[in-house]
This record gives structure tokens, sequence and C-alpha cells, in this order.
């Protein structure tokens, strides 16, 4: 496999994977556990073990991007949060303005949360909202109401510049109109990112258990049409298929893993992907390494790649999979799904149409057959 010639260090992400709610949501299937009472230090003494070992393997790359996700990571003592960037910060070379981002949850008995987390090192915040009315966040089994969660809003934006707000769409029974309003009132909270998810009902789930049946797919997908063209309208454009943003303001760190870039794990549930000499590697937690073949790695590739609207760089995932995009794919569902307009091809890239958005699943599915 051709390594990419470079001047500049190969850029490398770090996730954190923190597994603890104070409860469960019942749409969500993540890996996290209700526990109130955790050896915190114990944890993160942990995750700094798990730090140097993969610093060993990783010490030529330079850190773009942290990004503590969970469970709920705002759980984490502040002070524990400055341990592990103070680590990252020492093992690795940074870039100037690494982004280091974490979810947290509108509702917290912790006073000053938000100011705590600055100091610590946080500088971006993503506020897991999910619903702007109180039926619906009763519905999705949240801790916090809809006046907690715009107080919440209002602080981050006061405290951070660089900030995000979940929600979900295509509730049961939820019409257009009140969606609508609901996109109104967040386009005027002067976030600069937002996240939308639509609803789907997963196995193992509480909604799952209990038959909840989301919107049904036509209205789902007019759903999402609309919000495509509304949000463009209010200066936030689409750049990936469930995340918007105002310019400037795309979240670094999952832009890493849409398009293939090196990122470390740590935590129960993470998960990475490393390129060391000839060998792509996938790794788990605690710390297990397995290697790819080219095609596994091309498969994960097309999938994270379509899911952006740039698409995928044909160049760039030659460097990472060793396989020529053209060459790998299925020539004759990509002929078929141009000409029906879900995918744009040319010779640098290959990208999804808003069109091919609605159905993503059946086009990596074709082009992987």
């Amino acid at each position: 496999m051709e390594k990419a010639p470079s001047q500049q260090p190969e850029k490398i992400a770090i996730y954190v994977h923190w597994p603890y709610c104070l409860s469960k949501c019942p749409y969500c299937d993540f890996f996290s556990k209700v526990d109130k009472h955790v050896n915190q230090d114990e944890m993160i003494d942990a995750y700094l073990d798990d730090l140097r070992f993969y610093h060993n393997l990783t010490a030529d790359k330079q850190v773009q991007s942290i990004f503590f996700g969970g469970g709920t990571p705002s759980l984490i003592a502040p002070q524990n949060i400055e341990k592990i960037i103070d680590c990252v910060s020492a093992l690795w070379r940074c870039q100037d303005k690494v982004e280091i981002s974490l979810e947290a949850n509108p509702n917290t008995n912790h006073k000053n949360l938000f100011a705590d987390l600055k100091k610590a090192g946080i500088n971006r915040l993503s506020l897991g909202v999910q619903a702007l009315n109180d039926q619906d966040l009763k519905f999705f089994g949240r801790t916090h109401n809809l006046a907690q969660a715009l107080q919440a809003i209002d602080e981050v934006v006061s405290v951070f510049d660089n900030h995000s707000v979940d929600l979900i769409y295509a509730r049961p029974n939820q019409e257009l109109d009140q969606w609508q309003s609901e996109l109104e009132q967040v386009t005027n909270l002067g976030l600069k990112h937002i996240s939308l998810y639509q609803l789907t009902i997963e196995e193992g789930t509480v909604f799952a258990r209990k038959g909840v049946k989301p919107l049904d797919e036509e209205k789902a997908a007019q759903m999402y049409a609309f919000t495509q063209q509304f949000l463009s309208e209010k200066g936030y454009p689409q750049y990936e298929i469930s995340n918007f943003s105002q310019e400037g303001y795309q979240s670094i760190h999952n832009l890493a893993y849409w398009r293939g870039e090196d990122y470390v794990g740590i935590g129960p549930s993470a998960h990475g992907r490393l390129h060391l000499k000839n060998k792509i590697l996938a790794t788990t937690y605690h710390l297990q390494q397995e290697e790819l073949i080219p095609s596994e790695r091309a498969e994960e590739l097309i999938i994270m790649g379509l899911r952006i609207v740039e698409g995928i760089d044909k160049k760039r995932f030659y460097r990472q999979c060793g396989l020529k995009f053209d060459e790998f794919v299925n020539q004759k569902a990509l002929e078929n799904l141009v000409s029906q307009g879900y995918l744009q091809n040319n010779d640098l890239c290959v990208r999804a149409t808003k069109k091919g958005f609605l159905v993503l699943d059946k086009l990596i599915e074709e082009l992987c057959a």
C-alpha cells in the first residue's frame, strides 16, 4: 500500500468513550451503563495507560482532535477531563487549533459545569437536547425539560465559541409544521452546528420492546428534504448526512472518521483505525488489534465517505486502502446509480446527491456487491 507523500506529520484523532449514564434513554442502542457510583480516578488512570500504549504505535502523528463521547461524558469530573487532555498534549504533538469536543446533557447538578469544562480544556461543546417541547422530551425519556434545555443552550453559547446540539426527528405522528417550528427555534439560538438524527427503532431498545413505530418512510423523507433546504437557507448548509453547520464550524473530529483518517479509541466500546507501515489495524477495547485486508478497509471507506457531501476523494481512497475506487466497486452499479441521479462521479471523486442520501444504504450495498 502506498504511503501518502507529505511533508506534514500525518494526522490522528483521539476518541475517549465514557460508558456511564444516569439513566438509559428508550431509543438508545449504544453501549452504556447506568451507574451512579463509579471510581473515576481508577478509570482515568487506566485511560492514561491506554493513551501511552497507543502513543508508542503512533508517536510520529499529530493530534488534530480529541472527542469525549458516551454514555454521558459530562459526568466525568472536569479535573479528570483535564488529566486526559494534558496526557494527550504531553505524548503527541498537537495542531495549533486542536478541536477538543465533549458531549453533555442539558441538566446537571454540577454548578458552573460548562465554565469548568472550558477551563479543563474543552473548546467545543455538543449538547444532547433531542427535542424542543416537553411532551417529546418525556417520550424520549430525557431527564431535562424544555426550560432546562434552553437555559443550557444559552450558557453553552455564552461560554464556548464552538457548539452544537442534537435533535431527533421523524417521531411518531410528528407533523412537518411541528418540525419546522423546532427548526425555526434552534436556528435562532446562536449555535454554530446542528446534528439531526432520524428516529429509528433498534432491536434491544425499550422502544422496540414497547412496539413504538417511527414516522412512515415517505413522511420522514419529506421531512428530511425540507430540513436540507430550510437549514441551507438559514446559513447551516449540510456537510454530512445528519450534520449541518455554519461556515468554518464543521466537526473536525467526525470528518476524520468520514474521510478515513487515523484515530485512536480508548474506553469501553471505543474502537480505532490505524495505518502503520503497510498494515491497516482495527483496534478495539481492551488494546486488541486486528489487521484488515485492503478490501475490508475499502468497504469501510465507502460506507463512511459517502456520508459526507464532499464524497470520496479517489486519490485518498487509494492511499488509505491500496485499491483504486473505480476498480474496486461494481462498475455497472456505479454507472446505473449515476444515470439514475443517485451519485455524481468523475476522475477525482464520487459523491451522493441529495436524492442519494435518502437511500444511502442501498447505494453502498450495490457498489460493494
